[in-house]
């Protein structure tokens, strides 16, 4: 399984009309294949601070089957606008913990 990481910086003042788009948003990710699941968290010393958390089977289901489908278009449409900077994403691999 991998993780990607987003880190999300929402625009002064636009926070609660992200986590209205992000509701809608989230049915598009949760319906791709190799999706396992996701998380949204508001950073709590930064106002505006995201970090989404989404498992993925295989890197190729995001970077490929994700950002290659339709949806991804109805996804950037509904989210895209609202960050300031464009979001850093990583992908990461478990090496230890519960589970590993």
């Amino acid at each position: 399984m991998i993780l990607e990481v987003a880190m999300l910086q929402v625009k002064a003042g636009q926070e609660a009309a992200f986590e209205a788009a992000f509701a809608e948003a989230q049915a598009i990710i949760a319906g791709m294949a190799g999706y396992v699941s996701h998380q949204l968290q508001r950073c709590l010393e930064a106002r505006g601070r995201y970090v989404l958390l989404v498992n993925w089977q295989t890197l190729e289901h995001h970077t490929e089957g994700f950002r290659g489908s339709a949806e991804f278009q109805d996804w950037k449409r509904l989210l895209h606008h609202f960050y300031e900077p464009f979001p850093t994403v990583e992908h990461f691999e478990q090496v230890a913990g519960s589970g590993a």
